[in-house]
């Protein structure tokens, strides 16, 4: 994988939500390859844990990474919330219930933005490093043309705003470090597989990795805040 040969030598690469399908098919794809002097998987279950609705344990994934001393180079978040035992996405705004909004935008909104806040301060002043997040197309607000999928839209487009903003904050301080959204298309995985229709095209998660990595390595500083999908397609918002 020569993606990854774009950013400077050494240096620590991060994945966030590393037991999901597409996480597991990026820590694999990173580890195997020798750029990174070290990759960390993260999630509910890892040492240290992290869970996206506690901020006092990403602040101490935080802490753990900067007690590693080795640079942050790539931090991707590869957490969402679609769907769970008898919550499913709204058709109607008449399947709307506030415990499931909550929970839509703790895991897709507030987590990752309380990642950006813990972890953006890790990112290297000198070099190419990057904050990638898994957005979705359907949170795209000048794209959405079937309605539905009420809280996850809504979660989603809220996390493009923040990812947005995010990286007109960063630029000030750190002007070659990069944060944006990504869109990984449809995978099979739990997340996808309730949904899944026929003769719709499919990625497997480590065509689905391979692809974002692709994109990762292409970015420069001037796409900061941008959001793409896993051909490196700009999205609109």
């Amino acid at each position: 994988m020569e993606t990854v040969d774009r950013f400077p030598p050494g240096g620590l690469a991060v994945v966030v939500g590393a037991s999901g399908g597409i996480g597991q098919a990026l820590l694999g794809r990173l580890a195997a390859h020798c750029r990174f002097t070290r990759v960390l998987g993260l999630g509910r279950s890892s040492l240290p844990p992290l869970d996206l609705t506690r901020e006092e344990s990403i602040a101490g994934a935080a802490r753990h990474i900067r007690e590693l001393g080795l640079d942050v180079r790539l931090v991707i978040d590869a957490t969402g919330f679609l769907h769970a035992d008898g919550i499913a996405p709204e058709k109607s705004w008449r399947d709307l219930e506030a415990e499931h909004m909550a929970q839509a935008f703790a895991v897709n909104a507030i987590g990752p933005a309380l990642l950006m806040k813990h972890f953006l301060p890790l990112l290297p002043r000198p070099g190419k490093s990057v904050f990638a997040t898994l957005s979705a197309r359907v949170g795209s607000i000048g794209d959405n043309r079937l309605g539905g999928w009420y809280s996850y839209r809504a979660s989603k487009a809220a996390l493009n705003q923040l990812v947005r903003t995010a990286a007109l904050e960063l630029t000030r301080s750190k002007p070659n470090a990069i944060c944006v959204a990504l869109h990984p298309g449809t995978v099979a995985t739990r997340l996808s597989a309730p949904f899944a229709k026929a003769g719709l095209a499919t990625q497997t998660p480590l065509e689905s990795a391979d692809r974002l990595l692709e994109v990762i390595a292409a970015l420069t500083s001037v796409r900061s805040g941008s959001f793409f999908d896993h051909n490196g397609v700009a999205i609109p918002w």
